[in-house]
């Protein structure tokens, strides 16, 4: 039997460094929900930081929905993203998205950035 896939605390950004090296020179993926940042890690697991602002998000509760949304998604497809540091940024429209939507939108941008930045990893430098 399958092992269930699991996000644990290693699989987070925690700290401010791990935040700032994903903004430094990111692969960037974005539509009207989202915006998701990807850069390439030592690590052989994929790690996810959120950036879900109160001044885009006003309700604690519509915050926490979305935070929600994008563990659950990060964690369905983390065997695409391992390698990955990924952070999530909500933007504005998101709180009035069904849920259904939100899902597929973070899974086109997991899509993406798997395969925009793991070819940047494994393609020689210019």
């Amino acid at each position: 039997m399958r092992e269930p896939c699991r996000f644990r605390r290693t699989q987070r950004l925690l700290r401010a460094t791990d935040f700032q090296f994903v903004f430094d020179q990111p692969c960037r993926s974005s539509d009207a929900h989202f915006t998701v940042l990807a850069r390439a890690n030592q690590l052989e697991w994929g790690r996810l930081g959120l950036v879900i602002a109160r001044k885009h998000v006003r309700l604690a509760v519509a915050r926490n929905r979305l935070k929600r949304l994008a563990r659950e998604s990060f964690r369905l497809n983390q065997q695409r993203l391992v390698g990955l540091d990924c952070l999530v940024l909500a933007k504005k429209g998101a709180t009035e998205t069904p849920n259904a939507q939100l899902l597929q939108s973070l899974a086109r941008h997991w899509q993406y950035v798997a395969r925009r930045c793991h070819s940047k990893k494994s393609s020689p430098p210019s």
